[in-house]
């Protein structure tokens, strides 16, 4: 993973992710987290998966996996997956709909092309995110939400459409329930179409998923792919060209450091050896009618993420 510098007033960092095949074709780009910027606000974690083109036969198996101290969001723009947890939840994720997970004290789900879409040709094209919790919720019960598409607040003007995933931006409020400030935000723009970064969230950044785009009144563009970090206080007027979709994500930064190891994300170091034990002993809650599951990796102790 890489940074690149800028001159453009306003930008604290832009990261370049690297692209890891998992095979089959099938790739993620990700952003978060990363040794030059271990959070945005709340976000721990942000990847892109694909774009993957499956043929009949062939799709998504993400075997059953555990997670605590975290929320993920699964947020689609092309394609479906099947979700399925230890708490009884089974849920297609279609584009635009929102699936809403709050680990908490634990959780297992997996992640997979359904049979339907697996019978026959079918692509995938999206967005997984993990928001840490704040310390007084990190041991919440587990749960599961789905927001249907009608239920995201969406507003468009002069070629721009946002669509607010989660939190609060631009006068909207999304039902999403979420544990602390933040924004998180699918932003459309038609060729030539601007949108302004307002400075309401302490910390802020859009990923480049299509296109590119480049600050009003100033040099320089950022491409497909890239992560943008900006100042707080900032107040920035992006503009794309040629068109551009990007995620919007941000909010309060907790004052407590986060660790994370593999799928755990904790404010304390011995709560993540605490699961990895648990994990290993298959003491997890399971996925009803799942028997796969993804060992635990042998890799070095939980990082700190301040």
């Amino acid at each position: 993973m890489t940074i690149r510098s800028s001159d453009v007033q306003g930008v604290e960092q832009i990261i370049l992710p690297p692209v890891r095949d998992l095979g089959d074709g099938f790739t993620v780009r990700r952003a978060l987290p990363s040794p030059h910027r271990r959070m945005v606000g709340p976000f721990i974690f942000f990847d892109q998966m694909g774009p993957a083109a499956f043929r009949g036969g062939e799709g998504l198996d993400v075997r059953p996996h555990p997670h605590i101290g975290l929320a993920t969001v699964t947020y689609l723009l092309d394609g479906e997956i099947l979700h399925r947890d230890s708490v009884g939840s089974v849920q297609p994720i279609r584009p635009g709909e929102v699936n809403w997970m709050t680990a908490g004290s634990g959780i297992v789900h997996s992640e997979r092309t359904g049979p339907e879409q697996r019978a026959a040709d079918s692509s995938l094209f999206g967005l997984q995110t993990w928001l840490a919790l704040p310390t007084h919720v990190e041991e919440a019960a587990p749960d599961f939400a789905h927001y249907k598409a009608q239920e995201i607040p969406v507003a468009e003007a002069d070629g721009t459409r946002l669509t607010l995933i989660a939190g609060t931006s631009d006068g909207m409020a999304s039902p999403v329930k979420t544990f602390s400030d933040l924004v998180y935000a699918d932003i459309q723009l038609a060729p030539g179409a601007r949108y302004q970064l307002k400075a309401e969230h302490i910390e802020r950044a859009i990923y480049v998923v299509e296109g590119s785009v480049a600050v009003v009144g100033q040099t320089g563009t950022f491409a497909t792919g890239e992560l943008v970090l900006f100042k707080p206080g900032a107040e920035i007027v992006v503009q794309a060209p040629g068109g551009a979709r990007l995620m919007l994500i941000g909010g309060e930064p907790f004052p407590e450091r986060r660790y994370i190891f593999w799928n755990f994300v904790s404010s304390r170091e011995e709560r993540i050896e605490h699961a990895k034990a648990d994990w290993k002993a298959q003491r997890f809650a399971s996925v009803p009618d799942e028997d796969e599951f993804i060992p635990l990796p042998e890799t070095p102790a939980p990082v700190r993420y301040p």
